[in-house]
């Protein structure tokens, strides 16, 4: 399929269904810890990529064929949000299941009262909030010229005023920058301007082409959680799994999924060896033939090897740990 992948689990959202509605890249940010690689140039502009009648086909698709999603979540290679005409594709998937629709967006947007109404109907909306200045916002995700720390914070909370739904705020964690006690009660005070129903702490543990990321040491991810914890709840960031079980073509399901982001290499052994639990060597046998399509390579990240696409910028920013 060409916009949907997926059952992907997470701690968020358990079994979910991805719908991508974005060419890659287009982001109003270029934030320091995208998996995606730099914002070669900024998306401002709304409008409709892709036909929504196709989109909506292959969710229909999907729902009929997968059993036991626990969400359909809406997500784009790059900002969400930048696709015109997500509000119809909400209501269109509330029409055919029952399952619950989350959409993950940077929020960027959400100062424009339309993406504001285009989400009313989403059982679940998770934007980003990486930070609680302007001049850290500026440092992590190096927004488009315009898009203010005010402007991003003046819109999520309109938007909480307006949405009866889950607002479950994001934030990413990054050692040695917003993992201070100054930076996260700076976040903790726009936090309680906004009223999250929730925030979900979220870890770099896949990697980043632009420059080495660092993981918050355990006491700073503890201290997070102490600190936000006075004025809203949150979840600690536990990972979920991979789970190809339902996939019809196993390798056009892995690359749909490490297309949109790295796959750590033991999840993904995982998850081949959970399809195949009386076959010892499938999971080496799959990934040799990955290798083989010469669309796949092995990098780098934490000291952990990780699954991404070739070519790319991604790619040649990475130091290769397999010659194919």
């Amino acid at each position: 399929m060409k916009y949907v992948f997926g059952p992907v689990s997470s701690k968020r959202l358990g079994q979910s269904l991805g719908v991508d509605l974005l060419p890659p890249k287009s982001c109003t940010w270029n934030c320091l810890y995208c998996q995606l690689g730099k914002t070669k140039k900024f998306a401002i502009e709304r409008q409709e990529f892709f036909p929504r009648e196709e989109i909506l086909g292959e969710i229909r698709e999907a729902i009929a064929t997968n059993k036991g999603i626990d969400w359909v979540a809406f997500v784009g290679s790059g900002e969400t949000m930048l696709y015109k005409g997500i509000g119809w594709l909400i209501a269109e998937v509330k029409k055919l299941t029952a399952t619950p629709v989350a959409v993950i967006t940077n929020g960027s947007l959400f100062y424009l009262p339309e993406v504001r109404r285009e989400l009313v109907k989403a059982d679940a909306v998770l934007p980003s909030l990486n930070a609680g200045t302007e001049a850290l916002h500026v440092q992590i995700d190096r927004p488009a010229e315009g898009l203010t720390f005010r402007k991003h914070i003046e819109g999520l909370v309109a938007f909480r005023r307006e949405y009866k739904g889950r607002l479950w705020i994001e934030v990413m964690l990054l050692g040695g920058i917003n993992d201070s006690d100054e930076a996260l009660r700076d976040l903790a005070a726009v936090l309680k301007e906004i009223n999250p129903d929730m925030v979900h702490i979220v870890l770099p543990t896949r990697p980043a082409p632009e420059q080495e990321i660092l993981l918050p040491s355990d006491e700073r991810i503890e201290r997070a959680i102490a600190i936000l914890s006075e004025v809203t709840t949150v979840v600690h960031p536990l990972k979920g799994n991979m789970d190809l079980r339902s996939a019809s073509d196993l390798l056009e399901a892995v690359t749909a999924i490490i297309s949109r982001h790295p796959v750590q290499q033991r999840e993904l052994q995982k998850a081949i060896a959970d399809c195949f639990p009386d076959e010892n060597n499938k999971a080496s046998e799959v990934m040799q033939k990955m290798l083989v399509t010469g669309q796949f390579k092995l990098v780098e990240h934490g000291g952990e090897p990780y699954w991404v696409m070739v070519p790319g910028d991604f790619v040649m920013a990475q130091k290769s740990v397999f010659s194919s």
